[in-house]
């Protein structure tokens, strides 16, 4: 039986986005093996079939020597399972699973699912990363990008240029996240924030954004869904006591929340592709996100949603002015828009397709 080993720093990164990937290759006959921190959706994975191994990675930490012992941990793993091919997403697996795979001569598949703010800027630890990034990548099969800008950092850095591969971010399940009836019309409009809460994502712009708005319009609900990534349970309190923001706190179905919605809010510094923002348009909701890589390809502007400048109040309060502005039948129809631009270009069956495709060339 072949075997496909997938390195990931977290188990909503495997189940909420690749979950149609693993169940195909267990249709296909594979064995499929998971590397992860534990969490609750690993359950699931391992009720369709899969193996769990479990992995500790502290996701932020920046003590390089603490995580190179991933490495060991990678080696021995890959040791025993004896993949036929290894595949993985985010920046630590992706490093220390390619180096642990190169000394092993085992075939390996990465994912660039974003930057992130130590390789975005210049300094001494974006020097540290490339040169990681340069020596893991010197032999893989197949480097995949969920965005044209990310893969341009890659090539003019010249890490691993043969192999780069471009797909729509992780695309959308167009069956889960089908089209919903866009909300009544109701006195007050719903705005929700999908995403961890931390500064990266820009939670405190919003906070300040939905302050000044909900000044001079009391006719304005913001809301959000997301676990604490770092220590804003205080901040997120006297938020929610001044009625700026209600936080919803980590749910396991968003849907219900994206359908119960008018618009999805996503001001955030960088993304590698907004899996949120595909699935709130794939659901019939209107887009207001930054104008950056991995955001602005999830919206066309003033037609499927609005852009903003990251890190800018005032470019966000103008966004969210310009849809408050906009008649119910206008939000309606750019909800429906949204739909539209997502079953063509970001259908989930066409980026599974494309890495069955490099899985397959390598194990036969």
């Amino acid at each position: 039986m072949k075997k496909v080993l997938i390195l990931v720093n977290h188990d909503v990164v495997i189940y909420n986005f690749r979950k149609e990937l693993v169940q195909q290759l267990l249709r296909d006959n594979y064995k499929v093996y998971v590397s992860s921190p534990y969490g609750k959706k690993i359950d699931y994975l391992i009720e369709m079939g899969c193996e769990y191994i479990e992995t500790t990675i502290e996701r932020h930490g920046t003590n390089i020597i603490s995580d190179f012992k991933l490495i060991s941990e990678y080696r021995k793993i890959i040791k025993r399972v004896m993949p036929d091919v290894v595949l993985s997403y985010t920046i630590k697996p992706n490093i220390y699973g390619g180096i642990a795979c190169k000394s092993l001569r085992t075939p390996y598949i990465a994912t660039i699912t974003g930057l992130g703010t130590a390789l975005e800027k210049k300094g001494l630890m974006q020097n540290v990363l490339l040169l990681l990034y340069k020596y893991a990548f010197k032999d893989i099969h197949s480097l995949f990008f969920q965005n044209k800008e990310n893969m341009h950092f890659f090539q003019q850095h010249k890490i691993t240029n043969h192999s780069h591969k471009l797909v729509p971010g992780s695309g959308v399940n167009l069956e889960e996240f089908s089209l919903k009836k866009y909300p009544e019309e109701r006195e007050k409009l719903k705005i929700l924030f999908i995403g961890r809460i931390m500064k990266e994502k820009g939670i405190e712009e919003l906070a300040e954004a939905a302050k000044i708005i909900k000044e001079s319009n009391k006719n304005i609900e913001f809301e959000a869904v997301g676990f604490y990534e770092e220590d804003y349970t205080d901040k997120a309190n006297e938020l929610v006591n001044l009625d700026i923001i209600k936080f919803h706190g980590v749910q396991n179905n968003v849907k219900e929340f994206i359908e119960d919605c008018n618009a999805v809010i996503l001001p955030s510094y960088h993304e590698g592709m907004a899996n949120v923002l595909l699935e709130s348009a794939s659901m019939g909701r209107p887009i207001i996100a930054s104008s950056i890589p991995g955001c602005e390809e999830t919206f066309d502007d003033g037609v499927t949603g609005f852009g903003l400048e990251p890190k800018n109040v005032d470019s966000l309060v103008e966004a969210i002015n310009k849809f408050i502005d906009l008649t119910y039948n206008e939000q309606e129809t750019m909800g429906i828009l949204a739909r539209n631009k997502v079953e063509n270009e970001f259908d989930r069956k066409k980026v599974v397709s494309s890495y069955l495709n490099e899985i397959e060339n390598i194990a036969n």
